[in-house]
C-alpha cells in the first residue's frame, strides 16, 4: 500500500533511533534523503540496503512530481533529513502537503529532534514555548526580532556556528541583556555542552572566550516578564 513515512533520524548519537524507524527503513521501497551521503552512512550502520535519492530544499519543487508519481504507482517511501525530524527547519512540509492534497497516506514517526532535549535541559520554563527556528538571515530579520522580543513564552531558536555570535548580539539588542539563556551545543554528540547565564553574559562568553564556534546550536531564551515581576 502506497504511503509516505516521515522518519526522524539521530541528531548525534546513532543509538538515538527507534526500533520502529529501523524497521520502516528496511521495509520501504525507496528512501528520500536531504543528504544522500549521510543517509547512506546511516543505512549502512544498520545494515540496511536501500536505494537513496536526493530530496532537499534546492530540488524539492522539481522532485515533487516524480515522488508523487512513485506513490501513485503504489510504492512506499521514507523521507529522512540530515538529522532530526523532517519538516522542522528541514525539507518535508512541501511533500507532506502535496500528499495530503492528493489523498495519499502520510505517517510521521516520533523520534529525535534537537530542540526538545535542549529546551528541557535549559532550566528555563518549558511548559509554554515559541519555536522560531532559524531567524531570517537578511530581509525581515529586524522585524522578526522585534516581534518575538515581546512574547511571554520561552523562545527556541536554531543557529549555525558562523552566525551564532551575530544572532546573540541581535537578540541582546532587541531583548535586553538580562534574560536567562541557555545555549546547547552539539546535542547528543561527543562534545555536547550547555552554556547557561544571561543573554548578555553568554554573548560576552562567545565573543571573548569561546573562540570560533563549531557544530550546531540551539538557543533558549526566557520570555518577556510582565511588568513588576
Amino acid at each position: 500500500m502506497a504511503k509516505l513515512f516521515i522518519v526522524p533520524t539521530p541528531v548525534g548519537n546513532l543509538e538515538d533511533i527507534t526500533i520502529r524507524a529501523i524497521r520502516i527503513l528496511k521495509e520501504v521501497d525507496l528512501v528520500l534523503a536531504e543528504d544522500t551521503r549521510k543517509g547512506q552512512n546511516l543505512l549502512r550502520h544498520y545494515e540496511i540496503e536501500k536505494q537513496v535519492i536526493s530530496f532537499h530544499k534546492d530540488n524539492e519543487h522539481r522532485m515533487l512530481p516524480s515522488v508523487l508519481g512513485r506513490l501513485q504507482e503504489g510504492q512506499t517511501l521514507a523521507l529522512i533529513s540530515e538529522a532530526g525530524m523532517p519538516g522542522i527547519s528541514d525539507p518535508g512540509f512541501l511533500l507532506v502537503r502535496a500528499c495530503i492534497e492528493n489523498n495519499m497516506e502520510v505517517e510521521s514517526l516520533p523520534g529525535p529532534t534537537a530542540f526538545v532535549p535542549a529546551l528541557v535541559n535549559s532550566g528555563i520554563p518549558c511548559d509554554r514555548f515559541f519555536f522560531e527556528g532559524f531567524l531570517p538571515a537578511k530581509k525581515g530579520r529586524n522585524k522578526r526580532l522585534a516581534e518575538i522580543s515581546n512574547l511571554p513564552h520561552t523562545l527556541v531558536l536554531y543557529e549555525s556556528p558562523h552566525r551564532l555570535l551575530r544572532t546573540l548580539k541581535d537578540l541582546t539588542g532587541h531583548l535586553g541583556s538580562e534574560r536567562k539563556t541557555a545555549i546547547a551545543k552539539e546535542i547528543s554528540k561527543i562534545h555536547e555542552h550547555t552554556f547557561r547565564g544571561t543573554l548578555g553574559e553568554l554573548t560576552g562568553l562567545f565573543e571573548k572566550t569561546e573562540g570560533k564556534p563549531k557544530g550546531e546550536y540551539v538557543i533558549i531564551v526566557e520570555g518577556k516578564k510582565k511588568s513588576g515581576v
